[in-house]
């Protein structure tokens, strides 16, 4: 018989595969739609806008959900959390597999967008259930996890697809993500010592409001016109319900989301380069995807299948999982600083090499396995940087907040991509001129050159600032060796916290 040691040696063991394995599902099932919606338009008759909605309305969801588990994950309720949000995204993935009609497949990809937000749940559960240096490790796979499933998710869901139907594509995540429910119930631990705190009400209905305005207008831009009353309404309204949601935060004690932290440089930077890093990252891979699959009769393109194009995408899930790994060796050889802006330095390389080279399938397959290096270093640094500079009580609000910053990014990337494809599109043609794709890859690059340098003047000038305000610079100077113990795990981090003077 096993003694209750050897079962908790055999649950902590087993809690950052299980994490991991959670992660990569949720980020799976987030992207299941997207293979899939000319299928889903022909089958269930619908058009193509109307179809988008199975990928739109998990991103609406989950723009929602991240913020409001990440503060509940805070609390001593954590697991019972976790358990809930993984369990309402099994319900999503069996009814979106059914074959109840159109409807209720958008009914189902809504509730599983809820899963968006257990990413930050993980990430605070290994940064309170293990060891300081263990945890920094697992904080950064975590990270990378998010990005490789996408590139995972595209061309398995795809594949099953086109040989097996879309339900099968469904029942898959179905299966996968009860396994993934079931695990957690097994190994996920206890987080009774924490704080209970309100939820902050009025700062979930603003903040999901402004959000489902802004993602609404990124996401139908190509459908209702970037230049129609109807979208910049939106968007104006959104940007007014945001405003006055940074006004109430700042004002409440018990804020949904502490924006206050953001006074410290390394957070600041992580959130800023998240947000950025979300736009060049699915710019590119918008690209690509559509590029593969553009027929050879316009003069350029692969006329690849839908399956095709998401194999391209397997480099790039394959090399950011790698550069995880890599990332504690690049900190040791290089300055500290360095680290966020050679992962934008190798992220811009990717679309130079999109830019010149996007004649064979091969070449594809090496922007692709670059971008996923450059993507891969950048964000396995961010969480950990967060994590070290925050209170432990506000690690689920932060990360959360920071995956929503990357899914805005999501969103504005893929409309850009769309955007500037259209405004290349003749009328009466139905593809863009490949010109359309050299001025997006051009913006691409503006976009990492961009976050490139952001990554290293934002630090300077919030030191300078804070040197301003009268706290101490020698503290804040310490904002780069910061960058190397979080993802190196050497040391115990010396980090600013905001008001930490006060």
């Amino acid at each position: 018989m096993e003694t209750p040691t050897g079962l908790s040696t055999r649950r902590e063991r087993a809690l950052v595969p299980v994490l991991v394995f959670l992660s990569a599902v949720v980020a799976v099932i987030s992207s299941l739609g997207a293979p899939m919606i000319p299928t889903i338009a022909t089958v269930d008759h619908v058009s193509l806008a109307e179809a988008q909605w199975s990928l739109t309305i998990t991103m609406l969801v989950g723009a929602i959900a991240t913020p409001v588990l990440g503060r509940l994950g805070d609390g001593p309720d954590r697991r019972k959390v976790t358990l809930a949000a993984a369990a309402v995204v099994v319900l999503g993935s069996v009814l979106a597999a059914l074959p109840l009609g159109f409807w209720w497949l958008i009914a189902g990809r809504a509730l599983q967008g809820v899963g968006v937000g257990l990413t930050s749940l993980a990430i605070a559960t290994a940064r309170d259930a293990l060891p300081a240096a263990a945890s920094r490790s697992a904080v950064a796979l975590l990270s990378v996890t998010t990005v490789a499933g996408v590139g995972l998710g595209y061309p398995v869901t795809g594949l099953i697809a086109q040989s097996f139907g879309i339900h099968a594509a469904f029942w898959f995540g179905a299966v996968i993500s009860a396994l993934a429910l079931l695990l957690a119930v097994l190994v996920l631990p206890e987080a009774e010592h924490r704080e209970r705190r309100p939820l902050d009400v009025l700062g979930t209905v603003l903040l999901s409001l402004a959000l489902v305005g802004l993602l609404l207008a990124l996401s139908e831009g190509e459908n209702w016109g970037w230049a129609s009353g109807r979208l910049w309404t939106v968007a104006a309204l959104s940007v007014l319900l945001l405003a006055a949601w940074i006004r109430h935060e700042l004002r409440s004690a018990h804020p949904l989301v502490d924006l206050r932290s953001l006074r410290n440089p390394v957070v600041l930077t992580a959130d800023v380069a998240g947000l950025v890093a979300g736009v060049g990252m699915y710019l590119l891979t918008s690209l690509v995807i559509r590029f593969v699959q553009t027929p050879t009769s316009t003069g350029y393109g692969l006329g690849a299948s839908v399956v095709v194009a998401g194999l391209v995408l397997l480099p790039f899930s394959a090399t950011s999982l790698m550069s995880s790994k890599m990332v504690p060796v690049l900190t040791r050889r290089t300055s500290s600083a360095l680290v966020l802006p050679i992962g934008c330095a190798v992220s811009l390389a990717s679309v130079l090499a999109f830019l010149f080279a996007r004649d064979q399938l091969w070449e594809l397959l090496v922007v692709m396995g670059i971008a996923g290096l450059g993507v891969g270093c950048t964000f396995a640094v961010m969480p950990g940087l967060i994590v070290a500079a925050v209170p432990a009580d506000e690690v689920g609000s932060a990360v959360s907040f920071n995956q929503l910053l990357r899914t805005i990014g999501y969103s504005t990337g893929s409309a850009l991509c769309g955007a500037v494809l259209q405004a290349h599109t003749a009328p009466g043609r139905l593809l863009p001129a490949d010109s359309g794709y050299r001025d997006a890859a051009l913006i691409g690059c503006a976009v990492w050159v961009v976050i490139g340098l952001a990554t290293i003047v934002l630090p300077r000038l919030s030191a300078a600032a804070a040197a301003r305000n009268g706290v101490r610079v020698d503290e804040e100077l310490m904002v780069e060796e910061s960058i190397a113990d979080a993802v190196a795990g050497e040391s115990e981090v010396p980090v600013l916290r905001a008001g930490a003077d006060r």
